[in-house]
């Protein structure tokens, strides 16, 4: 899916798999574009919950969210809203977990056929790593695991996730990683946070009849095929550009409530700085500080960036125009315990951009010194002086046109892929997998 971020980082793996001899079978949802240079196999989810979130998904790719998709997914939502009840009643899992029914039983038909050596889960959706769980336990077959987002969401620093929570999709998450260190070959993260926390609560990680757990930093192909940056024109403006989802607790009031400080002591700034965000609807926290500093001028909503029809651009064509554009690149990192275990993968995108960011992180002393060593603009969440410090330094930096200037090299996909390979097809000690970088 074009610019979704676990989509992405599979998708960018491709080319240096396919580079390295291995042919793979793709299985996925409905709703992204299917791929033309391998078997490429899209299932429809079994559950009520979540075949209704993939067919308006798929009506909407078909036919726009018109009137069409309207009655259609009004119909449908109708007709499913008492499975869905009872779905939710007796099982109480997030709606994707169906997704592994028709993904184990078409793998499990490759496998015994002989076309499958290795089944390689990857998410994002845990429902990859449930169906991948089920062909190994039914066939045996070699299983490795890459793990984006934690399966285990600890609620403080002194919190490692070992006691059982109340939910009951948490419960099935926390048994999912047992699982799968229990029975897959190889098991990744990526961050050095996540694994510390998994090894935390599964001290059998590493040890015989386990699997064998390491770090990869996933990387980023360059956003739009450009492997070079262009050069910066300051203009009369102060772009301050920020790419992705916000909510609560990822928003942009904590710029604008840093903007209004920065104007008390620099009130000519309000004419020259600009806040743009794309990719995704304001969150209610920005719209709050929108109207309450009068800043409807200040902040700039651009929405989504699709597909071009008349250029043909992509979205992330697009979208690395405009990063390049930006003089800073916002990151906001959140401020939930889990953000110890988590890099936004937008930071691997901003690195090709030869842009300075200025990301304001929590709890991740990895994220901090990645962008320290590479000349960014560092702030934490929850101290709103350094905020208004750091702002207050770009807001000077920029009116002497000498803003921060990126060093280091960008974090390509090879490297990932290189990792995995080296690693899987040449086992080493498991203090080499805990130091691997």
């Amino acid at each position: 899916m074009d610019g979704r971020a676990a989509s992405q980082t599979i998708t960018d793996k491709i080319p240096y798999l396919l580079d390295a001899g291995i042919n793979p079978i793709v299985f996925s949802a409905i709703t992204g574009i299917k791929d033309q240079r391998f078997p490429h196999c899209q299932f429809l989810a079994w559950g009520p919950a979540a075949f209704r979130f993939d067919f308006r998904h798929w009506i909407a790719n078909q036919y726009g969210r018109g009137v069409c998709y309207k009655i259609l997914t009004r119909t449908v939502s109708i007709v499913l809203a008492p499975l869905i009840g009872l779905e939710k009643l007796f099982l109480g899992y997030s709606s994707q977990w169906s997704w592994a029914m028709p993904a184990f039983i078409h793998g499990l038909k490759l496998i015994r056929a002989g076309k499958v050596d290795v089944v390689y889960s990857t998410g994002g959706a845990w429902s990859a790593h449930l169906a991948g769980l089920w062909l190994k336990k039914a066939t045996g077959v070699k299983w490795i695991v890459e793990v984006h987002d934690p399966l285990v969401i600890r609620k403080s620093p002194a919190d490692e996730g070992s006691e059982k929570p109340s939910n009951r999709d948490a419960q099935f998450r926390q048994s999912l990683e047992k699982s799968i260190i229990r029975h897959a070959d190889f098991v990744w993260w990526f961050t050095d946070g996540a694994l510390h926390y998994a090894k935390a609560r599964n001290v059998n990680l590493n040890t015989p009849g386990n699997a064998q757990g390491f770090i990869v930093l996933p990387g980023a192909n360059p956003p739009g095929g450009s492997t070079s940056a262009n050069s910066h024109i300051y203009s009369d403006t102060l772009n301050l550009c920020h790419f992705g989802s916000l909510a609560k607790d990822r928003s942009l009031s904590t710029i604008l409530n840093a903007v209004n400080e920065l104007l008390k002591k620099f009130p000519q700034a309000r004419q020259h700085i600009r806040v743009h965000a794309y990719g995704a609807p304001l969150d209610v926290l920005t719209a709050d500080a929108i109207d309450q500093f009068g800043f409807k001028d200040v902040l700039l909503a651009h929405g989504r960036l699709e597909k071009d029809p008349i250029s043909g651009r992509s979205g992330r064509e697009r979208v690395v125009e405009k990063m390049q554009e930006a003089d800073v690149l916002l990151l906001l990192h959140g401020n939930d315990e889990w953000c110890a275990e988590y890099i936004p993968s937008k930071f691997y995108e901003y690195l090709w951009t030869g842009r300075p960011i200025w990301a304001i992180t929590h709890r991740n002393p990895q994220l901090d010194q990645m962008l320290s060593e590479r000349g960014g603009y560092l702030s934490h969440d929850g101290d709103a002086e350094g905020i208004n410090m750091t702002l207050e330094r770009i807001w000077l930096d920029w009116e002497q046109k000498r803003l921060s200037v990126p060093n280091g090299n960008p974090i390509g996909v090879s490297q990932a892929v290189a990792t995995i390979l080296n690693i899987v097809q040449n086992p080493v000690s498991s203090a080499n997998h805990h130091s691997l970088r």
